[in-house]
């Protein structure tokens, strides 16, 4: 699935290390950037840093073109996660981020990841 940010989106995202974030991220970081989690799909990824979210949507059959959208935490008027249920065969995890302009992002973690370390990134830039 294509990340579109137009519109209000789930994600099917997986965690990844900092060394399989695109090369062309890291040119986007600001100088006291620094990368925290980072998750993908099947050719997409976001990426969650000390200051905002980076998309990045490869577009097209070849993906060499790629759309670069960064959602900065300043922004953010509220956050609300769901946890899995207990004895989940697949546990996921989502995270709902509305905006101070109302847009809604909306995430859907799959596998093992602590949603609530991304809630406590989340709280310390936000609160």
């Amino acid at each position: 699935m294509p990340i579109n940010f137009n519109q209000e989106s789930v994600f099917n995202l997986k965690p990844i290390e900092t060394e399989d974030v695109r090369e062309e991220v890291f040119g986007l970081l600001l100088d006291d950037e620094k990368i925290i989690y980072a998750f993908k799909t099947i050719r997409d990824q976001i990426i969650f840093t000390n200051k905002r979210i980076i998309s990045v949507d490869v577009i097209g059959l070849t993906g060499l073109k790629k759309n670069f959208a960064t959602l900065p935490y300043s922004k953010v008027q509220f956050f609300e996660i769901k946890t899995p249920g207990f004895m989940e065969i697949i546990p996921d995890a989502e995270l709902s981020l509305t905006f101070t302009n109302g847009f809604t992002a909306k995430f859907e973690f799959k596998g093992n990841v602590d949603i609530g370390m991304i809630g406590r990134l989340l709280s310390e830039y936000v609160l």
